[in-house]
């Protein structure tokens, strides 16, 4: 007679328990072994990819580093230099580094090896989108979408662990939260913070953010999108424009954060011709931080000789062309101002366009293009540039009013806005 199976609803219970314990486990020694695999591979792929990655940045700088002496470098002797810690490197940021330590010898702005880790992988992908369709984007973007997982600030790591902001572009989640420049972001969700890795897996989920502000230490929840270079500069350009009253004047204010491509100069043509702008008084132009790419030509938007027209089609729709400012401006730059930016800031000041606010530029001034290499991106000088017979590579552009931009984290005021409401408004 064969023994009775007990399914009485306890057993029963007991038994599926039980069945889902095994799974769990089972489950949970297949993950553990797959991202084990994975970081194997990770691994591997270094140690087999790694030299092969340094070997094509190294022929890439050679054959197209603007300057073919290399700023007298033995530029076959640095190969022989750094090799033997391109096969000591066990992940493709160790790598980068070693990558970026050699590229540093150049003295030269726009050269830098970036990875997927890093936030400017994905808006320089996006800045040199046009160039990289030649150079395998398909490989790196599979769908032709670039985008990333995060927040919208610009930070930079001056330590191990130390991440602190210097910039929050607007209308992103960061600002969203009152993130602030000079915030030092600690951890994400408990864990050391990383600018991609925090939020990947993480979008449209709440992530808190550890920080210090001054000597505060701050609970912040944010919640991660996905971010799409160009429309995250564009729409944080448009949602930057407002105007302050002051002394009984309207001063607009606009903030391009981004200056590589002709979309963002139309959407401040806009703004001051039919936009939020457009019955101010006078116009603070701020250029701090972010990416340049400016065109000289774009300081003709304060051509007063020019006229501008107005075209209007039979459905009513108008447009303005060859638009004008011919109110007074100011302009904020900072450290963080670069590239084409600064031969802005350098035009503005020279031809007396109005006060040069902040301090000096960074002087990146150079013309670059991007290479998609391994698994990364370089960034490299291409070209030098001169400006009216000018260097201003390693020189930058002072202001014809130096401010420092004091401490926001503290709750203070942004001192070079303040100043350029004050000069505009007569104070």
């Amino acid at each position: 007679m064969k023994e009775a199976i007990d399914l009485s609803p306890s057993r029963r219970q007991m038994l599926r328990l039980a069945a889902m314990a095994t799974a769990w486990a089972v489950a949970a020694k297949a993950a553990n072994a797959a991202e084990a695999l994975q970081r194997e591979n990770d691994n591997a792929y270094v140690a087999a990819d790694g030299v092969s990655t340094f070997e094509s940045v190294w022929q890439t700088v050679r054959d197209r580093f603007f300057d073919p002496r290399h700023n007298g470098l033995d530029w076959p002797a640095v190969r022989e230099r750094y090799l033997p810690d391109v096969r000591r490197a066990t992940s493709q940021n160790s790598l980068a580094r070693v990558i970026n330590t050699m590229l540093s010898e150049l003295h030269a702005s726009h050269t830098r090896f970036y990875t997927p880790d890093e936030p400017e992988y994905y808006q320089l992908a996006d800045i040199f989108v046009g160039a990289l369709r030649r150079r395998g984007l398909q490989r790196a973007f599979p769908d032709g979408r670039i985008s990333y997982p995060g927040i919208g600030v610009i930070s930079g790591f001056e330590a191990p662990g130390r991440n602190t902001i210097t910039g929050v572009i607007d209308g992103t989640p960061a600002q969203q939260a009152g993130l602030r420049t000079g915030d030092e972001i600690i951890t994400a969700d408990g864990t050391g913070f990383e600018p991609i890795g925090s939020f990947r897996g993480k979008v449209g989920k709440s992530v808190v953010l550890e920080l210090h502000r001054g000597a505060s230490v701050l609970q912040i929840p944010v919640m991660p999108v996905d971010l799409e270079p160009t429309r995250m500069f564009l729409r944080g350009l448009e949602s930057s424009a407002r105007v302050i009253e002051s002394n009984g004047r309207r001063i607009g204010y606009v903030h391009v954060w981004c200056y590589a491509g002709s979309i963002y100069q139309r959407a401040l043509e806009h703004l001051l011709s039919e936009g939020a702008l457009k019955d101010a008084d006078a116009l603070i132009w701020d250029l701090r931080d972010g990416w340049g790419g400016a065109q000289p030509q774009y300081l003709d938007l304060f051509n007063g000789r020019a006229p501008t027209m107005q075209v209007t089609d039979r459905s009513g729709r108008s447009e303005f062309v060859n638009v004008k400012w011919r109110k007074p401006v100011a302009m904020l730059i900072n450290g963080g101002t670069r590239s084409g930016k600064e031969v802005l800031a350098y035009g503005f000041k020279k031809y007396r366009l109005g006060e040069l606010i902040g301090t000096r530029t960074e002087g990146a001034v150079l013309a670059a293009t991007a290479f998609l290499i391994g698994s990364g991106l370089l960034l490299l000088a291409v070209e030098d540039v001169w400006v009216d017979g000018e260097r201003l590579e390693g020189v930058g552009v002072t202001p014809t009013t130096e401010v420092q931009a004091g401490s926001a984290s503290t709750g203070a005021d942004d001192r070079q806005l303040s100043r350029a409401v004050a000069v505009l408004s007569g104070i």
